[in-house]
C-alpha cells in the first residue's frame, strides 16, 4: 500500500525519495500513529513532504488515493444537530416568489434574530421561513433563497449570504506552478530596482580590463559587490469563495513574484484584510499575524499589491461585525485606511473583468478608496499598476 502512495506522490509532482518512504515506514513500526486515517494523513506528511509549499500537492494526491478520506466536522456540529441541516427538500421559487421576500434589515438585525432563533428552536425545520434548516425562505440555514441571510452548513447557491457560519479551508497558492505566458514576469520586472550589496566578490570584468591595461599587462582583477534587486512588495491575496475562479491565475502571478523579487513578503485574507492575516491557509485560525504586527514591521520603503475580486458585502467594508466568517470590531475600509497611510504606494489587482466592476458596490467602494488604483489583472493591467508603484 505504502508503495502505491509513494507512486501517486511522485505522479502528483511530490518531490519525494525512498529516504522519505522509508523514515514512514519506520515511523509506522515504532507505532507513532494509530491506524485512523487522519493520524496518517498527518503523519505521512510530516514524513513525505519537506516543503510547506508542496502541501497542497500532497493533499490532492493523498486524497485520490484515499477517496473515502472524510472532512473534519466544524463548530456547527456543536450548536446544531447536523439533521437540521440534510436537504432533503428544496422549495423552488419563482421570480415573482424571490421579489417578494424582504430583507431582515441589516447585519445587526440578523445576528440578533439569529441568537433568538437558536435559543427558541427545539427541532429540525425544512422548507419554512422562519427557523434555521434547509430550503424555503428563511435567512438561517443553507439550500433555499433569502435575498440576506447567514449561510449555516451547505453550499452558496444565490451568493447571497452576509456572514457564513462554519470553519473553512482555503488551499493554499502555489508558488512553483509554471506560467502560461512570460509577459507577467516582463511586466513585474519594470519595478525591479537594482542595486550592488554584500561583499565585493563578483568579478567586474570592464574595470578589470581597463586597470589591466593601465598596469602595462600586468593582471588587476577588480571585484564588485553582487547586484541585487533592492525592490521590495508586500502582497495580500484573497483566497476562498469567490476567488476559487481565478486561483490559477492567481498562482501564476504569484510564482512571477517570488521568481521577480528577493524582497517579498505574502499573507493571505478573505474578502477584506481586518485585524489578522496569515500565511498558511490550513494554520489560518492557530497561527494569523496580526495586521498591527505588518504595519509595524516594514518600513515605508516597500510597494504593496493586493491581489482580489473586491466581490462582498458593503457591511464588510463598512460595518462592525460587517465580516463574512468572524466577528470583527473594526470594519474592513479603516483597516484599509490604515494601510494607505502607512505605505505610499499601494495598487489592487482585479482577476474580475473590469465591466462588472460597476455592478458590485464593494468593488466601487475600495476602487475609491484606492483613488482609482484599481488594475485588471491582466497584462495590461499589470503594466498600468507597475508603472503607478514605480514612480
Amino acid at each position: 500500500m505504502l508503495i502505491d502512495l509513494f507512486t501517486q506522490l511522485r505522479q502528483g509532482q511530490v518531490p519525494v525519495s525512498v529516504r522519505e518512504l522509508l523514515d514512514l515506514i519506520n515511523a509506522l513500526d515504532q507505532r507513532v500513529a494509530s491506524l485512523d486515517v487522519n493520524d496518517f494523513y498527518l503523519l505521512a506528511r510530516a514524513c513525505m513532504v519537506k516543503d510547506e509549499k508542496y502541501y497542497d500537492r500532497f493533499d490532492r494526491a493523498f486524497g485520490q488515493y484515499f477517496a473515502g478520506l472524510q472532512a473534519q466536522g466544524d463548530i456547527t456540529d456543536a450548536l446544531i444537530p447536523s439533521h437540521w441541516l440534510e436537504s432533503d427538500f428544496l422549495k423552488q421559487l419563482s421570480d415573482e416568489d424571490k421579489a417578494q421576500i424582504e430583507a431582515l434589515g441589516g447585519l445587526d438585525k440578523l445576528l440578533d434574530t439569529l441568537k433568538q432563533r437558536l435559543e427558541e428552536q427545539q427541532e429540525r425545520h425544512a422548507g419554512g421561513n422562519k427557523w434555521v434548516g434547509t430550503g424555503g425562505t428563511s435567512p438561517f440555514g443553507h439550500s433555499g433563497y433569502n435575498p440576506e441571510g447567514i449561510r449555516i452548513g451547505g453550499e452558496s447557491k444565490h451568493k447571497r449570504a452576509v456572514k457564513v457560519w462554519e470553519k473553512r479551508e482555503f488551499r493554499n497558492l502555489d508558488d512553483s506552478v509554471e506560467l502560461g505566458t512570460r509577459n507577467i514576469k516582463v511586466a513585474l520586472r519594470k519595478l525591479r530596482k537594482f542595486a550592488r550589496t554584500g561583499a565585493a566578490d563578483q568579478l567586474d570584468l570592464d574595470d578589470t580590463i581597463r586597470s589591466t591595461a593601465r598596469n602595462a599587462g600586468l593582471l588587476d582583477l577588480k571585484m564588485v559587490p553582487e547586484r541585487h534587486n533592492a525592490a521590495k512588495v508586500l502582497l495580500f491575496l484573497d483566497v476562498g469563495g469567490s476567488m476559487d475562479p481565478f486561483i490559477r491565475t492567481c498562482e501564476e502571478l504569484f510564482s512571477a513574484a517570488r521568481t521577480e523579487f528577493k524582497h517579498l513578503e505574502y499573507f493571505y485574507f478573505h474578502n477584506c484584510v481586518y485585524e489578522k492575516v496569515w500565511r498558511d491557509n490550513r494554520r489560518r485560525f492557530d497561527e494569523a499575524i496580526p495586521t498591527l504586527d505588518v504595519l509595524h514591521t516594514y518600513g515605508r520603503d516597500y510597494r504593496v499589491i493586493f491581489v482580489g475580486d473586491a466581490a462582498m458585502s458593503p457591511y464588510e467594508l463598512a460595518d462592525r461585525y460587517g465580516s463574512v466568517e468572524h466577528m470583527n470590531e473594526e470594519p474592513g475600509q479603516l483597516w484599509l485606511q490604515r494601510i494607505l497611510d502607512t505605505w505610499d504606494k499601494v495598487i489592487w489587482l482585479n482577476p474580475s473583468s473590469e465591466r462588472y466592476w460597476n455592478y458590485t458596490q464593494s468593488t466601487q467602494m475600495i476602487r475609491q478608496q484606492l483613488d482609482d488604483h484599481m488594475y485588471p489583472l491582466t497584462l495590461q493591467g499589470i503594466e498600468a499598476g507597475i508603472r503607478h508603484l514605480s514612480r
